[in-house]
């Protein structure tokens, strides 16, 4: 679409990690007005972390369009959450929340144990939570950081998983949120390209290891995609600057996520497993 916002943004930072929507300009489209479903994911349910805002918000309001149920959980933001859940509502769908720090390996275990009870399975799991933080030297990135942004980005996405895999029957999907730090990474987010990259990984052996019981695992790689998490961890020069190096020269919306999410949680991607889908306006995986 030509009328995307294009770089250079404005600048802006926001004190709160994670960020919010509200003061964010310009607002995110995470296709609440756009976005029409075909019933690609009916009678289906679905797990979404990091589901408040951003990418997780995109494709919830996709998934229940499509036909799903929704659990939503998210660390802090409740107003982003209970937003998120009004839109699933209004597709006439169930919208479950949980809060809480997946980077606890028990309140992983609790979201899937939440989903259950709500749904009685789970059909579709997307591991999209994330952290990160920007640093110019590896000086100031403390061991606490460091083992933070690797309990929550890949030590959940395990956990979650595990607990989720004996909920699923045969034609169910995981879908996991990498990025294309994984294949270029900027020193800037060491610790968040780490882990992307190991989520690729991570990824690829899921699907061999799953195949037999008929579950299969993708992952995406987004490029800029303007969410509150830009704001709340770079520097307002950077924030500025963000999405002027990818070839459409903009960042992208959640909105232009959300259809990668459905089909690979789709019974159309039957055939797709150990994948990894760009999403980067332009700029090849390596």
């Amino acid at each position: 679409m030509n009328d995307r916002p294009t770089a250079p943004m404005k600048p802006q930072s926001q004190s709160q990690v994670p960020g919010r929507i509200d003061p964010m300009s310009p607002k995110p489209d995470h296709g609440e007005h756009s976005y029409k479903g075909s019933g690609r994911l009916a009678g289906k349910s679905a797990i979404i972390t990091g589901g408040d805002s951003g990418i997780g918000r995109a494709v919830a309001i996709a998934f229940a369009r499509e036909g799903a149920d929704v659990l939503i959980a998210y660390l802090s933001e409740h107003d982003d959450a209970n937003e998120t859940a009004s839109w699933v509502k209004d597709a006439g769908r169930r919208a479950e929340l949980i809060a809480g720090d997946i980077a606890n390996p028990a309140h992983c275990r609790e979201i899937v144990n939440k989903a259950v009870q709500a749904f009685g399975r789970v059909d579709i799991l997307v591991n999209n939570a994330a952290f990160q933080m920007t640093h110019e030297s590896i000086d100031d990135i403390t061991d606490t950081e460091w083992d933070y942004t690797f309990a929550v980005n890949i030590g959940a996405m395990f956990r979650i998983t595990k607990a989720t895999v004996p909920h699923m029957k045969p034609g169910s999907a995981i879908v996991n949120t990498t990025s294309i730090k994984a294949d270029t990474p900027k020193p800037t987010l060491l610790a968040y390209a780490a882990t992307k990259a190991a989520i690729q990984d991570f990824t690829g052996g899921l699907a061999q290891l799953l195949a037999g019981k008929g579950i299969r695992a993708n992952c995406v790689a987004p490029g800029p995609i303007w969410t509150p998490l830009i704001p709340s961890t770079m520097p307002p020069d950077q924030v500025e600057s963000f999405s002027r190096s990818v070839p459409m020269k903009r960042p992208g919306q959640p909105a232009e996520l959300a259809p990668v999410y459905v089909m690979l949680a789709s019974n159309e991607a039957s055939y797709v497993s150990g994948a990894t889908v760009a999403v980067t306006g332009g700029r090849p995986l390596i």
